[in-house]
């Protein structure tokens, strides 16, 4: 990632764009005017990125005031949402809750156990409709189209992903696509996205491809890849994708023809070669998560942009997927995108592949400060497509002052501290908790 003076690297830089001007009605996204995702007249395109909105039925405020200022600031063409916009744990989904996608709902037998059993999925139905509703709304006023991949609490309000997409798609806006029976290398088109000459190339729910097209043509210059890196592992930690979407990844720049990036919700083990590992008595050292733990890390600045920054271990699978030989192996990919850490907010590169870890947008569960909490903008330049320019937009500097003044412990809780900053995730582990901890892993 670079800043718009090629090859100069500042995560601050910001890309020069005009906010929306009052009275004009025309819609937000470029790519809706021309009909399809393409670069301007001008060489850019801009995606903007909201991770882990994480929320239950009544979205906080916040988050919405946050969606709706890095809308007008940013202009994006598209919107990519990187999952866990559900909060799957909320109390209002208690009654249908799934802890995992392999453990059977508890339901009783009999018809009439069958009837309350369908009148309370439906309702979770209703409930998730009604906060995707609240979240989408500022992008569907502007008429900005968008794409949802999945993460490891979607899932749990009783919905399978399959059944989130099915809700998604009845909102103005969406090109998450029907997925084929069989993987099809036949491109489709989604009604309803405000697209009606966009191609995109179908896989599994929250797995799929969009080509970015050069100005005025039909070759593309970039693939916009939403990839569900899967939720939870049988033996403790996070999952894997399915195999089903690994090997879509292996031919997914073959179809659009052109270099691609990954937007995905669980990070892989490479994030943390962009590490260094120290004592854990050195300044905001941070230790690593399962696999890692016992070892205690800082950010490495000989690999990373200025302003990067490391709030919590890296909470990647124990094993790894072969996701990133893939894509390297390939040489079809430029960089990959996750969210899922929340106070995490880094680029590097390693291994000629860009990778980018993106903070919390929400304001419902645990993050940074309030002020901190941010969108991430790309803006690629169609002269070097493959080195965007990105920016943190927080909330302190669109927004201001958040309406609570909280920020949420590192807990899937809403008890705020009086620092307003979480729990301190820097401090050494004392030393029970570090025997417990390996004891827990050798299991």
């Amino acid at each position: 990632m670079t800043d718009q003076t090629h090859g100069t690297h500042d995560l601050s830089s910001k890309p020069r764009i005009q906010p929306v001007q009052e009275g004009d009605t025309r819609p937000v996204s470029v790519s809706v005017r021309l009909g399809r995702l393409q670069f301007h007249d001008s060489g850019k395109f801009r995606v903007l990125v909201l991770a882990d909105i994480q929320d239950g039925p009544k979205v906080n405020k916040d988050t919405i005031k946050l969606i709706k200022a890095a809308l007008d600031n940013s202009r994006p063409d598209i919107v990519i949402f990187s999952g866990n916009q559900i909060a799957g744990y909320d109390q209002a989904y208690a009654k249908t809750f799934r802890k995992r996608t392999w453990t059977p709902q508890k339901w009783s037998m009999g018809t009439a156990a069958t009837n309350l059993r369908d009148t309370e999925l439906e309702h979770t139905r209703e409930l998730v409709r009604q906060e995707i509703s609240q979240f989408l709304s500022p992008l569907i006023e502007r008429h900005v189209p968008w794409a949802v991949t999945y993460g490891n609490h979607d899932f749990q309000c009783g919905l399978s992903n399959a059944e989130l997409d099915e809700i998604y798609r009845e909102f103005p806006g969406c090109l998450n696509p029907e997925p084929p029976i069989k993987r099809s290398d036949r491109p489709r088109k989604q009604p309803g996205s405000g697209l009606p000459e966009q191609y995109i190339y179908p896989c599994e729910p929250g797995t799929f491809v969009l080509p970015v097209s050069e100005d005025h043509k039909s070759d593309n210059v970039l693939g916009l890849v939403m990839f569900n890196s899967g939720d939870y592992g049988k033996l403790g930690g996070y999952g894997a994708p399915s195999q089903r979407a690994l090997d879509f990844l292996k031919v997914a720049p073959g179809l659009v023809g052109a270099k691609s990036i990954v937007f995905q919700h669980i990070p892989v083990p490479q994030y943390y070669d962009l590490l260094k590992e120290v004592p854990a008595t050195a300044a905001h050292a941070v230790e690593g998560y399962r696999t890692f733990a016992g070892h205690n890390y800082v950010i490495d600045e000989t690999k990373t942009l200025p302003g990067s920054f490391l709030g919590e271990g890296i909470s990647c699978p124990d094993v790894d997927t072969g996701e990133f030989d893939i894509l390297k192996s390939t040489g079809g990919y430029f960089a990959l995108l996750a969210g899922h850490d929340h106070r995490n907010r880094f680029v590097g590169s390693i291994g000629g592949l860009t990778l980018v870890a993106t903070p919390t947008c929400g304001f419902g569960s645990y993050g940074p400060a309030p002020a901190q909490r941010a969108a991430r903008l790309l803006e690629f330049d169609i002269r070097h497509p493959y080195e965007p320019r990105t920016q943190l937009l927080e909330f302190g500097d669109l927004v201001g002052k958040a309406s609570s003044g909280k920020a949420y412990t590192y807990a899937l809780n809403g008890t705020p501290d009086a620092a307003k900053e979480g729990t301190n995730l820097l401090r050494r582990p004392r030393l029970l908790a570090q025997i417990l901890r390996k004891m827990h892993l050798k299991k």
